[in-house]
C-alpha cells in the first residue's frame, strides 16, 4: 500500500460514520398496512433528513400500544435481537412515547430511543437559522425532554455536534439536569417574549398593505414557489423542513403591492410544544389576508396532506381565510388519456394505470374553497402565468377592502412597510 493510499486509509478509518436506525410503528384499528408503510416512509425522510440511515422497518397490528414497552414482549424481542445483531444506534418510533415508555425502551434496547415528536424538534433544531426560530425550537425541545430524562438524556449541551450524542453518567446526574433544563425553560419564555414584541413591531408596521402566507404540508414546493415569484433565493431542497424560519418579501404584480411569507411546513402529528413555541412564527398566518395553501399532487397522500394542513390551521386560528389552493408538481403525474388513447390501452390489454382528473379535482376544491385552483409545476415554471393572474386576482379582491377607491394606475410606495 502506497504512503497516498495508507493516508486515506487512515482518513477513512477515524471519519464519523453515519448512524443507523430501526423504525416501529402500530397498525391501529381501521388503519391498512398500506397506509402504515406509508407513515413509516415519511418516518425514513424524516430520519434521513436527520442524518441518520434506516436499515428496518418493524409494524405490530395491536389495539392499543402496551402500557410499558409500547410494543408487546414478543416484537420487543425481534427488535432487541435485531439491533444486536446489526449494532444498530437508535430506534425511532412513529408515535409519541411515555416518559415510563422511553425508560423502559432504553433500559431495554441499550440504544437511544426516539419518538415522532422528538425527531420532528431535533430537525427543527438542526434547521433553524434566526434566533427567534432557534429560541422556539429550544424551549419546545427542553419541554419536551423534562420528563424523559434518563441516563442517556444526560449532559445535553453536548448533543449539538452529531445526529444525536446522547451519553449519560448515572443516575445521580438526572436531577441535576433537570434543575439546569427547568433554569434554560425560564430564560428562553423570557428571551422569547422580547423577539414576540419585536416581531408584533415589525408587523403593525406592515398595515395597511395585504399580507399572503404561503401553507402546505412539509416538502411540497413553497420555497421553490417563493423564489419564483419574488426572484430571490430561499433555500429549497428535496428535504422535510428545508425552511424553518418564517421568511417575508415584498411583491409587485399589475401596480399592486403584497407582502409574502414563506412558513414552515406542517406535518402529520406536529408536536404540540412546537405549535405553542412557534405562536409568533405562525402569526404570519394567522394575520395573512390570503392563504396560498401548496400541495404536492404527485404524492399519494396529498388528500390527507390536505386534510392536515386543514386542521392545523384550524388548529391555530387561521381555518376561515380565503385560499388560493395550488396543485404543484403536476409535471410528476401521469396525464389523463384521451378517450382514444384510452380505448388503445384497453385493446392492447395494457395495465391500467391510476390517473388524476384534473378538471374533476378542479370543480370539486373550487366548490370547497370557493376560488378556483391552480395545476402548475414550479420546479420549470409550468403554468406559472395562470397562477400570477389566479395570485393577483385573490389580493386585488383584498386589496380592494384595504382601499376601497383604489384605482389600477396607483402604485402605492413600499417604503413604509419596512422589509424582513
Amino acid at each position: 500500500m502506497s504512503k497516498y493510499s495508507r493516508k486515506l486509509q487512515k482518513l477513512y478509518d477515524t471519519a464519523p460514520k453515519q448512524e443507523t436506525a430501526v423504525l416501529v410503528a402500530l397498525i391501529h384499528q381501521g388503519q391498512t398496512e398500506q397506509q402504515v408503510q406509508e407513515y413509516l416512509d415519511e418516518l425514513s425522510f424524516l430520519t434521513e433528513t436527520l442524518g441518520a440511515k434506516t436499515l428496518y422497518k418493524f409494524t405490530q397490528r395491536l389495539e392499543k400500544p402496551d402500557v410499558r414497552t409500547f410494543v408487546g414482549s414478543g416484537k420487543l424481542e425481534e427488535i432487541q435481537a435485531y439491533i444486536t445483531h446489526f449494532e444498530v444506534d437508535m430506534v425511532i418510533f412513529d408515535d409519541d412515547l411515555s416518559p415510563s415508555q422511553m425508560r423502559n425502551l432504553e433500559n431495554e434496547l441499550k440504544v437511544k430511543v426516539y419518538d415522532r415528536s422528538l425527531l420532528i424538534l431535533d430537525i427543527f433544531l438542526n434547521r433553524a437559522q434566526t434566533a427567534q426560530a432557534k429560541t422556539q425550537v429550544e424551549l419546545a425541545r427542553f419541554q419536551y425532554l423534562l420528563p424523559r430524562l434518563t441516563r442517556m438524556w444526560t449532559h445535553l449541551e453536548r448533543q449539538r455536534g452529531g445526529t444525536g450524542t446522547r451519553g449519560g453518567a448515572g443516575e445521580k446526574e438526572i436531577e441535576t439536569d433537570k434543575r439546569d433544563i427547568r433554569n434554560k425553560i425560564t430564560l428562553l419564555k423570557t428571551k422569547l417574549k422580547e423577539i414576540e414584541k419585536q416581531g408584533e413591531t415589525q408587523r403593525k408596521g406592515r398595515k395597511g398593505i395585504v399580507r399572503v402566507a404561503l401553507v402546505g404540508y412539509t416538502n411540497v414546493g413553497k420555497s421553490t414557489l417563493m423564489n419564483l415569484i419574488t426572484k430571490t433565493n430561499i433555500l429549497a431542497e428535496n428535504k422535510l423542513f428545508a425552511t424553518v424560519d418564517s421568511t417575508v418579501r415584498k411583491v409587485v404584480l399589475e401596480n399592486i403591492p403584497f407582502l409574502l411569507s414563506d412558513t414552515v411546513g406542517f406535518i402529520r402529528k406536529l408536536p404540540t410544544h412546537l405549535i405553542e413555541s412557534f405562536k409568533s412564527t405562525l402569526d404570519e398566518i394567522r394575520e395573512a389576508d390570503l392563504l396560498v395553501h401548496v400541495v404536492d399532487i404527485s404524492h399519494p397522500g396529498f388528500e390527507d396532506h390536505i386534510a392536515v394542513v386543514k386542521n392545523t390551521l384550524n388548529e391555530i386560528g387561521a381555518g376561515d381565510k380565503p385560499m388560493l389552493l395550488v396543485f404543484n408538481k403536476i409535471d410528476l403525474v401521469p396525464l389523463m388519456p384521451s378517450e382514444e388513447e384510452m380505448q388503445q390501452m384497453a385493446d392492447l390489454e395494457l395495465e391500467e394505470q391510476q390517473y388524476l382528473d384534473f378538471n374533476k379535482l378542479s370543480k370539486a376544491y373550487e366548490k370547497k374553497t370557493g376560488i378556483p385552483p391552480v395545476f402548475m409545476a414550479a420546479e420549470n415554471g409550468t403554468n406559472v402565468e395562470e397562477f400570477r393572474a389566479s395570485l393577483i386576482k385573490e389580493v386585488k379582491k383584498q386589496h380592494l377592502k384595504i382601499y376601497p377607491h383604489y384605482l389600477e394606475s396607483e402604485i402605492i410606495d413600499l417604503s413604509q412597510f419596512g422589509e424582513e
